[in-house]
């Protein structure tokens, strides 16, 4: 399904399933830059992972992509490294964050943090806010959201989309 930008910093799309959620966060990876931080938000099973599955296949890095639950954080290296912190275990994720764990967010690559809203007061104020929502057994709804003032997601919006099928 073609995204929805229904402000200039604001895109939403449907996903027939993860195949779709990933292949949609590719494309959205491309868009990234040194230093974005994006805040993951979504119920258990909304596809955060799997979000972050597609970033770093969309960032050209091979590694295995799976959730920092127990480990706290994941760094996948590239040319553009992949930080990937999941906040689920809030007091774990604020001693992490405390102890010197900030400086992944104003790091030289991309960190995208699961289950950030635990973890609010830590964020950068310019930031990707991606929310997952089921929309069906298989479906997702995400809406990604830029919070900073330059439009960084209207290329994203303009690209060429199938009208159907299990990708946007």
């Amino acid at each position: 399904m073609a995204p929805a930008p229904d402000a200039r910093n604001v895109l939403r799309v449907e996903t027939d399933g993860p195949e779709g959620t990933e292949d949609f966060a590719a494309r959205f990876a491309r868009t990234l830059r040194a230093g974005d931080v994006i805040a993951l938000h979504g119920e258990l099973g909304a596809g955060k992972t799997c979000f972050v599955r597609g970033l770093a296949r969309g960032m050209g890095l091979s590694a295995q992509v799976s959730s920092p639950t127990f480990a706290l954080l994941h760094a996948y290296e590239g040319t553009l490294p992949l930080h990937h912190l999941d906040a689920w275990m809030s007091a774990r994720g604020e001693a992490f964050l405390r102890d010197g764990g900030a400086a992944w967010l104003r790091s030289d690559g991309v960190c995208a943090i699961e289950w950030a809203e635990r973890v609010a007061d830590w964020l950068p104020p310019e930031r990707f806010e991606v929310r997952l929502e089921h929309a069906g057994e298989e479906r997702r709804r995400i809406e990604v959201r830029w919070t900073g003032p330059e439009d960084r997601l209207g290329a994203l919006a303009a690209e060429s989309w199938p009208t159907s099928g299990s990708s946007p």
